[in-house]
Formats: C-alpha cells, sequence, structure tokens
C-alpha cells in the first residue's frame, strides 16, 4: 500500500472545513497554529474567528496594544503565545514591511516560531518538502510503523522528522502535512481509535501486534506542584475594587488580578485570615471579611494546580486607586479570575 497516497485520499474525503484553510496566507496560517498549540479546533476556533476579525491583517495586530491582544486571548492559556504573536507581528510589520519570510530557515528565527510551526506556515503557504511533527503525527507514524522509540526522548524528533520527510511527496508537502495532522485529530486519536473502520486497517502494524493502545511510547511524566492562591477583593462604599498587572515572569505575567497571598503550602482558613488582617494592600480599614467560596476552586495548568479562594474584604471610605465592576471586566484576566468576576461581582 502507498501510505503517502491513501492518507491524502482519505483528507480529501474527510477533512474539515476549517477557515485558515481555505487560503495560503502565511499570517492566518500563523495565527491558526500558534493559537492551536494545547488547544482543541472547538475551543480554538471562536478564537481565531474573533482574532481575524479584530486583526485581518500583520499590520493590524501589530498597532494594537498588549492588553487588547491579551483580551481577546483571555480563555486560551498559555499566555506567552499571545505575548509573542503580539511581538513578531511588531517585527514583520515594522521591520520586514509586513512580508513573512519565505523559507523554514528564516521563519524560524522568528520569536515564538519553532520547529512545527516553522514548518507548517512553510508549507501550507509555500509547498516548501519540510514535514511537520506534532503529536498527532508522532501517533500515526509510531502506529502505523510499529515504532516503540520513546517520543520523550532525545533522539525521537529527528527519527520521526526523517520518517516523515521521507514520505512527502514530491509537490505534494501542503496537502500531506495537512493530511497527517488531520488523520491523527480524526482517525487515529489518542484512546480508543476506531480501527476497524480505518483504510490502514489491512497494514498498520501497532493493529496487527495489538499494540494500538501502547503507542506512541512516552515515559516521561510531569512533575505537578500545588499552590494555594488567595484573592483578596477590596470593596468600598461605592463597591469600587483594586487590580493590578502581574509583572513577575511566570504564568500570566501581564495578565491582571486582585491583591493576592500565594503560599506553597495549604493553610487553614483562619491562618489566611491573619495574614489578610496584617497585610498592607490598602490603608482603609478594614470592617468585615468573608470567603465568597468555601470550596477552593482547582484551576489545572500543565505543571501545575492552582487551589484559588475568593475573600471579599469590605473597607471603609474610598479605595485612593479604586475601580468599578464595569471598567475591571474590560481588562485581561485569567480565565478563573475572569468567571469569577462575571459571575459574582458584575
Amino acid at each position: 500500500m502507498n501510505f503517502s497516497k491513501t492518507l491524502i485520499h482519505w483528507y480529501i474525503q474527510n477533512k474539515r472545513d476549517l477557515p485558515w484553510r481555505n487560503d495560503t496566507n502565511p499570517y492566518t496560517i500563523w495565527l491558526s497554529e500558534i493559537m492551536l498549540q494545547q488547544t482543541r479546533v472547538a475551543q480554538g476556533l471562536p478564537y481565531y474567528v474573533r482574532f481575524t476579525s479584530a486583526f485581518p491583517t500583520v499590520f493590524d495586530l501589530a498597532n494594537a496594544s498588549e492588553e487588547a491582544v491579551l483580551k481577546l486571548w483571555q480563555g486560551l492559556g498559555y499566555y506567552s503565545r499571545a505575548r509573542n504573536l503580539h511581538q513578531t507581528s511588531q517585527y514583520i510589520a515594522f521591520e520586514l514591511n509586513g512580508e513573512f519570510p519565505k523559507c523554514y530557515s528564516e521563519l524560524l528565527k522568528l520569536k515564538g516560531i519553532g520547529e512545527y510551526t516553522a514548518a507548517a506556515i512553510a508549507s501550507f503557504s509555500y509547498n516548501e518538502k519540510v514535514p511537520v511533527v506534532d503529536g498527532n503525527v508522532y501517533r500515526v507514524l509510531s502506529r502505523y510503523f510499529g515504532v516503540e522509540t520513546d517520543i520523550a526522548s532525545t533522539g525521537a524528533k529527528k527519527e520521526f522528522t526523517a520518517l516523515a520527510q521521507e514520505l512527502i511527496p514530491n509537490d505534494k508537502a501542503n496537502i500531506f502535512n495537512q493530511a497527517i495532522m488531520e488523520f491523527g485529530a480524526l482517525q487515529c486519536v489518542p484512546k480508543n481509535p476506531n480501527c476497524e473502520n480505518c483504510v490502514f486497517n489491512d497494514s498498520c502494524v501497532a493493529l496487527q501486534k495489538k499494540k494500538v493502545g501502547q503507542l506512541p511510547v512516552k515515559s516521561k511524566k510531569i512533575k505537578v506542584t500545588n499552590k494555594y492562591f488567595n484573592y483578596l477583593v477590596f470593596l468600598d462604599e461605592n463597591a469600587n475594587t483594586i487590580i493590578s498587572k502581574r509583572t513577575q515572569k511566570g504564568i500570566w505575567h501581564n495578565l491582571y488580578e486582585f491583591p493576592l497571598i500565594e503560599t506553597e503550602n495549604e493553610l487553614t482558613d483562619t491562618a489566611i485570615l491573619d495574614l489578610i488582617q496584617n497585610q498592607t494592600f490598602v490603608e482603609n480599614e478594614i470592617l468585615a471579611i468573608r470567603l465568597f467560596n468555601q470550596e477552593a476552586i482547582r484551576h489545572k495548568l500543565s505543571h501545575q494546580h492552582l487551589n484559588i479562594k475568593f475573600w471579599e474584604i469590605r473597607v471603609k471610605k474610598t479605595l485612593e486607586t479604586g475601580i468599578d465592576s464595569e471598567s475591571v471586566s474590560k481588562f485581561p484576566f485569567p480565565i478563573v479570575i475572569f468567571n469569577f468576576i462575571e459571575n459574582v461581582l458584575s
């Protein structure tokens, strides 16, 4: 069986109608690829539509404020993607006159564009014969060819890239790369794939050896840490509150939040209450303190799980830097804080 020919035929028959597939514009392809990293298409698609509506060209994105970009990105997570996207758009617009580099090696030099994204743009926009290798591709190739190399190992990327390179038909890099990614997303899915109804069910090594559930091999596990966030929602006599920008490196950089007491270990509510009463976030006299949520909200990130509580702190007089709830909602927040503002403060 000709793997590449069969795969492309399957793709033509089964591909989803996605807006970034309707042209070869490197700007829209770049946006879609950055947005869909660690994000399902169903979740990313509405963001893509809003983003391209607000910023139809790379110049529009470049001329926007970072806060406007982060606000539209709100809820997609991995916010460094949005910050890099914005900075790179400015470089392309103002240093390259809006022209994207025309080859893989030059695309790779742009901030926030790694090997996968550079390959996607180069092949989809310019039909350059360079393979895309993501989780879907690892899965399809490891199962079909029975490759048992640990995909987390140092040499795996090079091995799978070389295999994918061999499979790309001449002058068809664009359609082959999209086909293998789509096949992994729709047919050769991580759990319980429908192997009976698969165009490769008579030639797939993993199926023949009954190893579909064992491939691809991935031994390394991400170490997850627990953190405890206590957000202090100060409210004055005018129902104004205070927020600030997270300027430190790490999660949610340049997004906004309420004053925070963060601990590495879980403390009792009494201990947190003592910390709050001794805090110096505001000069106003504290009138009352209560928890908005008795049970902590568990917010899962890739390397850490956040246990979040929101504390209502009523203060005397007006807050010097207070801001009303309508104005608050216009700032970019981590989605867990935005949902709290929408559901509780609004």
